[in-house]
């Protein structure tokens, strides 16, 4: 076994993975495989893509070089285990409820029995990729929140995700927490922020990105991004501040539009009187590839491995 590790990063419509040498800390960017996915397709069309994806990875390095794999993987999954939770409210991935998904890629891929393939939630993985070779890198106190489709969130300590204890939400996630007339997955989501403009404008948007290019001259689309800012400050710094939070690292589509929320951000936060640098994702998805692979570390994935059972 070699010290190169596979980081997948499984997204609604597509997959993609590359290779990292664990060793050296290197992203390794030539090996970069991706391929579209339909999530309502049948277990063995899911697996199919998959397999397909890693393996092209893997001719790319050589299977004698590869220690393992390691799946950046949206909720709900048992990542203990690595068997397949997803069900009704999620639309995606049904297909594949209860199947253990290390058996059915060792299966397709032809790989020994004690072959690892480890499993880690999508915004822990982004979380971890920044504090090995990102933005939170010498950081004792990380957070890192995706803004996109929906709203993940990880803290950090010594590296390691933090998920139970009284300085962090239930899970170490604050997706679910309550937040306005609804959750904070409602709000700080592509649908909170084309919801708000609809209701005031009566104009349906197709995406985030189509928004902030309205933002400079339309005053409902500015606004809205502004008041996105206060908010997400005036949400976090609670947390932020029981954590010790030293930097937040912001990724996820959304932090595309980061100009025109960020300042509104920064002063929620000042106004509060937290001192916590705020750093966008330079990484971005290739962050959950990277912290996916991290999984593959031997030494690393006993620390880890014991908080695996509390995510969901």
């Amino acid at each position: 076994m070699g010290s190169i590790a596979i980081g997948v990063d499984v997204g609604g419509s597509h997959v993609s993975c590359a290779a990292c040498n664990i060793s050296e800390k290197k992203y390794l960017p030539e090996t970069f495989s991706e391929n579209d996915l339909d999530n309502q397709g049948t277990a063995e069309e899911i697996i199919e893509v998959w397999s397909k994806t890693i393996q092209s990875t893997i001719d790319k390095v050589g299977i004698e070089n590869v220690a393992g794999i390691g799946f950046a993987m949206p909720g709900p999954f048992d990542y203990d285990l690595g068997i397949a939770k997803f069900k009704g409210n999620n639309k995606k991935f049904e297909n594949i409820y209860g199947l253990n998904v290390p058996e059915a890629l060792r299966a397709k891929m032809d790989l020994p029995a004690d072959f690892p393939i480890r499993f880690i939630n999508d915004a822990t993985a982004f979380a971890i990729g920044e504090d090995w070779i990102g933005k939170a890198i010498g950081s004792k106190h990380s957070m890192a929140i995706t803004l996109g489709t929906g709203f993940g969130s990880a803290f950090l300590c010594d590296r390691l995700p933090v998920v139970s204890g009284d300085s962090v939400p239930e899970s170490g996630c604050v997706w679910h927490l309550p937040f306005r007339d609804g959750s904070a997955d409602d709000f700080f989501s592509t649908r909170g922020f084309l919801n708000r403009y609809f209701e005031q404008t009566g104009k349906e948007l197709a995406g985030v990105k189509e928004m902030a290019e309205l933002a400079q001259n339309d005053q409902v689309a500015k606004s809205l991004f502004d008041d996105f800012g206060t908010q997400l400050g005036l949400f976090l710094y609670p947390w932020m501040a029981k954590f010790g939070v030293e930097i937040l690292v912001i990724g996820g589509n959304i932090s595309y539009a980061f100009p025109l929320f960020g300042e509104s951000l920064n002063r929620s936060l000042k106004s509060q009187g937290a001192d916590i640098r705020i750093a966008v994702s330079e990484l971005k998805e290739t962050a959950s590839m990277i912290g996916s692979a991290v999984l593959v570390d031997d030494p690393y994935f006993e620390k880890l491995k014991s908080l695996l059972p509390q995510m969901s």
